[in-house]
């Protein structure tokens, strides 16, 4: 008999990292890495388990995952506004939410990857991410090896065409990253526009919870002049703007004296240059970080 209490340390950041691809949703994710500990655990009475836990832990996971995302897909048909994944912070104190570089774990690719079905997004991943073969993506995702590398081709053309590419040298990015924050803090419309590309989209995600853009912002003198806005507001309000990596890519976390407020993530193109801002202040996406402050209450005093 296998003991998945023991596993448990060392499946848990797999499962985890399956989960949350599939999902954007940190709370979701460990909502189905818990269910998928119990499911082991009561196949590892039977000794089904034994062989392989890995293996049959993405499986489980996978699955649940799957059958969570077709529920989440309804909510999000309903969402207001654009929606955006939970943001994974390089200094969250979890080591089963460990942020990766991984161009598959930023903000941007995970939004390409919600365009996918449900089984498409599982077939991606389990091929792309974590090296699967189709043979074993098959028993997976109960679907035959053709059937899965037809989704597989699918899959690939869809995200190729909206595949986000990143700057390559993390200097270059870093120090983009930098150049950016500054000019944000300085609400310097200039600067801001000069390092972003002509076609540079601002996604905001409010959730109906908080005042956000409800449709994309498109274009290098739009989103400056938006972004610089922001920066003069969080400046007069007294926010701490804290550089911090999301989801491995440059990010900050926006934070008033009682708790976080935002986190805002940056996608770098590959002529360096940014090609996408995305703004998470949906309160309900930031509780995995700490207190969560009232973004209305700040503005609303900002106001008075």
């Amino acid at each position: 008999m296998t003991d998945v209490t023991i596993a448990h340390d060392d499946l848990r950041p797999l499962m985890f990292s399956v989960a949350y691809r599939m999902l954007g949703s940190v709370s979701e994710a460990e909502d189905v890495v818990q269910d998928a500990f119990l499911r082991m655990h009561r196949a590892s009475e039977s000794g089904t388990v034994a062989d392989n836990p890995e293996a049959y832990a993405t499986t489980v996971t996978t699955r649940l995952a799957i059958d969570a995302l077709g529920s989440a897909r309804l909510r999000r048909e309903r969402y207001v506004g654009s929606w955006l994944p939970e943001p994974l912070l390089a200094v969250d104190d979890d080591p089963a939410r460990h942020v990766e570089e991984s161009e598959t774990l930023s903000t941007a690719f995970l939004v390409v990857l919600e365009t996918l079905s449900p089984v498409e997004r599982a077939v991606f991943l389990l091929r792309e991410v974590f090296g699967y073969g189709y043979d074993e993506i098959a028993a997976v995702v109960e679907k035959s090896e053709a059937n899965c590398r037809q989704l597989m081709a699918r899959a690939r053309k869809h995200i190729d065409e909206r595949r986000p590419r990143f700057e390559p040298s993390h200097e270059r990015r870093d120090e983009l990253a930098r150049t950016f924050f500054a000019a944000l803090n300085d609400g310097d419309v200039g600067a801001l526009e000069r390092l972003l590309a002509e076609d540079v989209v601002f996604h905001g995600d409010g959730g109906g919870k908080t005042a956000a853009v409800r449709q994309p912002l498109v274009g290098a003198l739009q989103v400056a002049r938006f972004l610089a806005n922001l920066g003069r507001t969080g400046v007069a309000m007294g926010l701490l703007l804290e550089p911090v990596a999301v989801n491995g890519q440059p990010g900050l976390r926006v934070s008033g004296d009682d708790g976080v407020l935002g986190v805002l993530s940056l996608t770098i193109a590959d002529d360096g240059r940014i090609a996408g801002v995305h703004n998470q202040i949906n309160p309900d996406k930031l509780h995995h970080l700490g207190p969560v402050g009232d973004l209305n209450a700040h503005l609303a005093a900002e106001r008075d």
